[in-house]
């Protein structure tokens, strides 16, 4: 994980003077969408007037408590990630980070990329383009309290539990499950501690890193915290197939009538 290589960009104006405490974003972009049954990288495939994860920065991009965004994306379309920035005017870009070959792996190197001085940062799916400012501002809201939460909604359906052969072997209690979302966000002194001592228990002792599915299941077991729910968004979903991106872009014309 040392030595990764990042591309830095000059911040931009609308971020001077930022009172503190100084939020950043971190967008990852990193994926490579086998999903989509397409030759584009699902983060770069259009919706409506721009990339999937144009959308996504300009959420950050023109919220009042963002401060500074490190975009996460492939060594391989870091100069493209930089041309989209400039072209589509993401001012607050503070850095590019380089993609590991997991998602907590790009996380890291997002979070050791934000600006010094840094009080929390919000991680967030580049994948997940209709993210709303009013989101955005409840995360920032939060997490100055309980410094650690997530967005995320309460499930619908009803989930069973299943054994080996595929027989239903348990019904959950559907009042107690929520379906997570992000962004998540984490005072960062407390993010980058958990992902130290995540990286110090791999190369340790091993690690299962199938089960490490998102930053809150390394604050949980890196450290004391609880995790805080925030109230998400129905329409804040994760374009992974092709029939998301259908959904997706009916959600976002419906925005914009």
């Amino acid at each position: 994980m040392d030595g990764f290589e990042r591309m830095h960009i000059d911040e931009g104006t609308g971020t001077e003077g930022a009172e503190h405490p100084r939020f950043a974003a971190i967008v990852l972009a990193a994926g490579s969408g086998l999903r989509m049954n397409s030759d584009t990288k699902k983060q770069f495939m259009m919706l409506g007037d721009a990339p999937i994860v144009i959308h996504s920065l300009r959420a950050f991009e023109y919220n009042r408590n963002i401060s500074s965004i490190v975009l996460v994306t492939g060594k391989e379309d870091m100069q493209y990630a930089l041309e989209l920035c400039t072209a589509y005017g993401i001012s607050k870009v503070h850095d590019i980070a380089e993609g590991g070959n997991t998602r907590f792996r790009s996380v890291y190197n997002g979070i050791r990329s934000v600006p010094e001085g840094t009080d929390y940062v919000l991680i967030h799916d580049g994948a997940r383009p209709l993210v709303s400012d009013g989101l955005i501002n409840r995360c920032c809201d939060l997490v100055t309290g309980y410094k650690a939460c997530v967005a995320a909604v309460p499930a619908t359906d009803t989930i069973k539990v299943g054994d080996a052969s595929g027989y239903a072997v348990e019904t959950l209690d559907r009042s107690r499950l929520w379906s997570i979302q992000t962004p998540q966000a984490f005072s960062y002194p407390l993010i980058m501690d958990a992902y130290d001592k995540l990286f110090v228990t791999i190369n340790t002792y091993g690690s299962d890193e199938t089960k490490i599915t998102d930053d809150a299941v390394i604050v949980e077991s890196m450290s004391s915290y609880r995790i805080k729910l925030v109230n998400g968004d129905r329409d804040n979903i994760k374009i992974t197939t092709p029939e998301d991106l259908v959904i997706a872009e009916a959600l976002y014309k419906a925005k914009r009538m």
